[in-house]
């Protein structure tokens, strides 16, 4: 890991590629710091797995022990992101996956019309799996689906990719690792789809590698793969062969796969196999004898790579969507084509051809109705002016319609209607002028799919969310369908900022991509981003402490699109609407911003190489440069007094005692010099900060930077954040993003930081965390978390007390990540060692009675959560308590918070723990614990006692 240390240093200040809502420059991705291992390593471990071994990954909590578990849920936005693939399920109705390219995947729950997460347990070893490239679910078993991920081929991805799979529709996954790296987030990455299923024999599957690695098979479930060496064309096609950072230069490879399955019956091998590859010249290969052997189709056209190639079985015919680029952003021409796979011929089909000069886009999206095969749709790749394009035809290509035409220009006729209301922001603020429409139809419009079981239901990706219509053949009649959002469930923002301020909304957002958010309510989707000015990302947020309403933001957009606007925002009303004032001469991107404690002034530290520090007294009306801190620094605020200001830069803590006018490096020494840091002051408390250093650890001042303490129970952090003290407590709870006893996580701290309980676990990791975390200042308890790619997520107490002394975590796996991902299926079998009460219980048998309420919140193969509800039905308080019952299925706890726990075989005793010894008259004590069970039979107690007294039982 430490000999990676100077690409951590080369790489701390990138960003994701962004997905844009119009053609960007590419970003360069944040990489993370933590779990990076040495290149060679990792692809000889990867290349032995691949032959030998797999990698076991299980649903079940794992990792450090936790005094309390938290409940995780997304705070509600939708979407965010780009959707490069969709894919149904051809053998089970209403099974559906969609594939993102940095937040993982999801599958389609029909009795909650909600997206559910798939790969959360991704965590910051492996977070480079959570950039999806290639989904495929199984027609002959619908329970199998494999993902093969890996989010950069470049240096910016650590590590190898890997080939995913699961036998229970992504509950739970087995891994192996690929001897090379896949690309979920690189150029091309809505091309597919490059993991394909033999239809007739499921044990088979080919994979379209990038990067020249060429086509690989594997014969046993996915478990280990080999190359087909005789494959003739591993693609040629790169973006950019001079772009310097890989990313551009890539070869974009084998782009998909796709079988016949009218040529074998029963479980034969399918022999007719077709391949797309990135080659302008050779982009179709087919096999007719099982994938023995290789040839490029005869007569395919060229200039053009195709991005789609989708199989009628029925009619007999190959379809294939080409652009002269690999996408997503760009494609300028195109062309759609029909293969008679019987006869061999080629026919031109395109709604437009690329010899017109009405062909200004690229096409993908390609689709076909399975009730009726001769209907096909196929969307624009890129049409950014006025809006995208879809077309359909019932008569296998040979006419078409527009889903939209041209009347009088600039009016158009349309045959759908777009209804956004459940995502209002989806306009994205704007009202342009005909014929642009607001919103659009969408961008990057590479999955475009019909339901194989319903010719009326379609869905489809976009650069911002994934849109659907229940009508679609309305459309054939003459009439206009309706097309809405569907994407409840799915959150896919990158987030760099977040605030909770002590009164107003509980939660603002600095979003990549969408700009952000204000928060009145975490379960809804918010009426619309910010304006006044649009941002495209935001970069950084920041509230005045005592006067809460008064906030700021800065952000980026590109100049020359709004030349007026400037790349600083003000509210004087908690978020509910911003205004702009002035700007440094050459500030182009956000950096970070800082309000002083009243509101009174602000500085800010724009992001631009070589744009120094400004202050601001007021609302952005005029700007002077600050002196005595240099440029690019990270800027924060004191959060007592208005004065103070504090700064950072390689290794250096700075100081303004003036309101930004001048800074002074202070006498601190030893603070981490190389990659993010990130550091806060502490609300009530005048010069008191917290200072992550990634894996050079977290430091505490308390004289306003003078000097630093290296706290000595956390290994590393990655970022800081404050909330509501906990009951008894006079200093906030810290929430941190960090290492402790060798297990990475979401920590928090309830005693200023000499002690932390984990309150993630591995199946809630998150993947590329680490830009932002806050508590909330109103709710004890809860914390919000930012994360690259799976939104912004809020996490509550589940079951535990109002405020109590902290475990130190014991870890339970190595400080040094491995280079290949593992996880344990279940909890330990053995339970926790018994443990005798602090004290023995002082109170009699309950005079009024007791209750109790058992209940499993959650179950897994192998393992259970569980919750246990102590009622004191008695006028008396119970002063002392001591719970018992008795297992019928050989269920062990391994793991119990809010009490202290003896299991022999069957038989539980729960003792009460220091800080809840007292259930007062009427009142209730929770328990919460892990188990396992026998996957068969998981019976609820029907029995307790309470210091020996019976309760009654719900």
């Amino acid at each position: 890991m430490h000999a990676l240390a100077h690409i951590r240093s080369q790489v701390s200040s990138l960003r994701r590629l962004a997905d844009r809502h119009r053609p960007p420059g590419p970003a360069r991705p944040r990489v993370r710091r933590r779990g990076l291992v040495s290149a060679v390593a990792a692809l000889a471990v990867a290349a032995a797995t691949v032959a030998t071994g797999q990698v076991l990954v299980g649903t079940a909590p794992a990792g450090a022990a936790a005094a309390a578990p938290y409940s995780w849920k997304n705070v509600n936005i939708g979407g965010g992101g780009f959707i490069p693939g969709i894919i149904f399920n051809q053998a089970q109705r209403n099974l559906v996956y969609a594939r993102t390219d940095i937040g993982g995947a999801y599958r389609w729950n029909q009795s909650t019309s909600r997206w559910v997460p798939l790969l959360d347990w991704v965590g910051s070893d492996n977070w480079g799996y959570n950039g999806v490239v290639s989904l495929a679910t199984d027609a002959v078993d619908p329970n199998r689906v494999y993902v093969a991920a890996g989010m950069y081929t470049n240096s910016w991805d650590p590590n190898n990719g890997a080939i995913l799979r699961s036998t229970d529709q992504g509950n739970s996954w087995q891994v192996t690792p690929l001897p090379f790296k896949l690309g979920g987030n690189m150029p091309g990455r809505g091309m597919g789809e490059r993991l394909a299923i033999d239809p007739h024999r499921d044990s088979v599957l080919y994979f379209g590698a990038p990067s020249g690695n060429g086509l690989w098979k594997s014969t046993d479930y996915g478990a280990t793969w080999a190359k087909v060496t005789n494959f003739p064309n591993p693609g040629n096609y790169v973006a950019d062969p001079s772009d310097t950072s890989g990313y551009q230069s890539d070869n974009q490879g084998i782009v998909w796969v796709t079988f016949d399955p009218s040529t074998a019956t029963g479980s034969n091998l399918t022999q007719g196999i077709y391949v797309g590859v990135a080659d302008k010249n050779h982009t179709v290969y087919r096999s007719t004898d099982g994938g023995a052997t290789w040839s490029a189709v005869a007569g395919t056209p060229t200039g053009y790579i195709a991005h789609k190639g989708v199989l009628d079985a029925v009619n007999h015919y190959l379809y294939i969507a080409t652009s002269d680029t690999g996408g997503p952003y760009d494609g300028a021409k195109g062309d759609v084509w029909r293969y008679s796979t019987t006869s061999g011929t080629w026919t031109q089909i395109s709604p437009i051809p690329s010899s017109s000069s009405d062909d200004y886009f690229g096409y993908s999206g390609l689709t076909i109705d399975r009730q009726h095969p001769g209907t096909i749709m196929v969307a624009t790749q890129i049409s950014w002016w006025p809006d995208a394009i879809f077309f359909r035809s019932t008569d296998s290509g040979a006419t078409w319609t527009r889903i939209w035409d041209f009347s009088s220009y600039p009016d158009r006729s349309l045959r759908y209607n777009l209804d956004v209301s459940s995502e209002p922001w989806l306009t994205f603020g704007a009202q342009p002028a005909p014929p642009v429409p607001s919103p659009k139809l969408g961008w990057m419009n590479e999955s475009v799919e019909i339901d194989p079981f319903d010719s009326n239901h379609l869905l489809y990706g976009t650069g911002a969310t994934l849109y659907g219509t229940t009508n679609l053949t309305n459309w054939d009649s003459g009439g206009q369908i309706t097309i809405k959002p569907v994407v409840a469930g799915l959150e896919e923002t990158a987030v760099l900022d977040l605030i909770s301020p002590p009164t107003g909304a509980p939660l603002v957002s600095a979003l990549g991509d969408i700009g952000g958010f204000r928060h009145t309510n975490l379960d809804a989707v918010p009426p619309m981003m910010f304006t006044g000015p649009v941002f495209d990302s935001t970069t950084s947020l920041d509230y005045a402490e005592t006067n809460p309403s008064v906030m700021v933001r800065a952000g980026n957009f590109t100049d020359s699109d709004r030349p007026n606007d400037s790349h600083a925002a003000f509210s004087t009303d908690g978020g509910a609407n911003w205004f702009q004032g002035t700007e440094p001469g050459g500030v182009n991107s956000g950096g970070t911003i800082a309000a002083a404690a009243d509101g009174s002034r602000f500085v800010w530290a724009p992001g631009d190489p070589g744009i120094q520090v400004a202050y601001s007294v007021g609302f952005g009306n005029s700007w002077s440069q600050s002196s005595g801190i240099p440029a690019n620094a990270v800027v924060e605020s004191d959060r007592v007094n208005p004065m103070k200001f504090y700064g950072f830069s390689g290794g250096k803590f700075y100081v303004s005692t003036n309101g930004g006018a001048t800074f002074a490096a202070s006498a601190a020494t030893g603070l981490p010099s190389t990659g993010n840091v990130y550091f806060k002051a502490v609300a009530g408390h005048e010069g008191d900060i917290w200072l992550a250093g990634g894996t050079g650890g977290l430091w505490h001042s308390t004289n306003s930077g003078t000097s630093f303490t290296k706290v000595t129970t956390v290994d590393g952090a990655d970022n800081i954040g404050f909330g509501k003290a906990a009951a008894g407590k006079s200093y906030p709870a810290l929430y941190a993003i960090a290492s402790v006893g060798g297990v990475h996580g979401v920590y928090r701290s309830d005693d200023s930081g000499a002690t932390w309980i984990r309150i993630n676990d591995d199946q809630h990791q998150y993947g590329n965390i680490g830009a932002t975390i806050t508590g909330d200042p109103r709710i004890y308890g809860r914390v919000y978390l930012g994360t690259n790619g799976r939104g912004i997520l809020y996490a509550d107490v589940l079951g535990g007390p109002t405020g109590g002394p902290s475990t130190t975590p014991s870890p339970s796996r190595s400080a040094s990540p491995s280079p290949s991902p593992s996880r344990t299926t279940s909890p330990s079998a053995s339970p926790t060692p018994s443990r005798t009460p602090t004290s023995p219980p002082t109170s009699p048998p309950p005079s009024g009675g007791c209750a109790v309420t058992y209940a499993v919140t959650g179950q897994w193969a192998g393992g259970f959560q569980g919750d246990v509800q102590i009622t004191n039905n008695g006028s008396a308080a119970i002063n002392g308590w001591t719970l018992r019952w008795t297992y019928a299925n050989g269920q062990v706890i391994s793991q119990l918070w809010n009490g202290t726990l003896a299991q022999s075989g069957a038989a539980v005793t729960v003792t009460n723990v220091s800080y809840n010894p007292t259930i007062g008259a009427h009142a209730t004590v929770d328990v919460g614990f892990l188990a396992s069970w026998n996957n068969t039979t998981n019976a609820k107690p029907t029995a307790f006692t309470l210091n020996g007294a019976s309760c009654t039982v719900s």
